[in-house]
């Protein structure tokens, strides 16, 4: 597999999760507070502690499926290409 369709794949997988994490923090925000999440955090009238609260949650959200989509792209792409995790990171970077 070449360098160039392992960086699509992971890029693909980084996307695709950052959008399932944004819907994950959505729903988490609904049901843990019963209100829509903030659509803008950095609006100078959404309340401080909200603002806060809403950027550490979706950080960790976002953060945690980033972090989990480039294990698996990584595993799938060192099963395909049979290298290890090390080789394929130091093609990719």
């Amino acid at each position: 597999m070449g360098n160039l369709v392992a960086k699509l794949l992971t890029v693909g997988a980084v996307i695709a999760a950052s959008s399932i994490a944004r819907k994950a923090t959505d729903g988490t925000w609904k049901f843990v507070t019963g209100n829509d999440s903030p659509t803008n955090p950095e609006d100078p009238d959404i309340d401080l502690k909200e603002a806060v609260a809403f950027a550490v949650l979706s950080g960790a959200l976002v953060g945690l499926a980033r972090m989990l989509a480039n294990r698996e792209s990584s595993r799938v792409i060192s099963r395909a290409s049979r290298r290890t995790s090390e080789q394929i990171a130091d093609a990719t970077n």
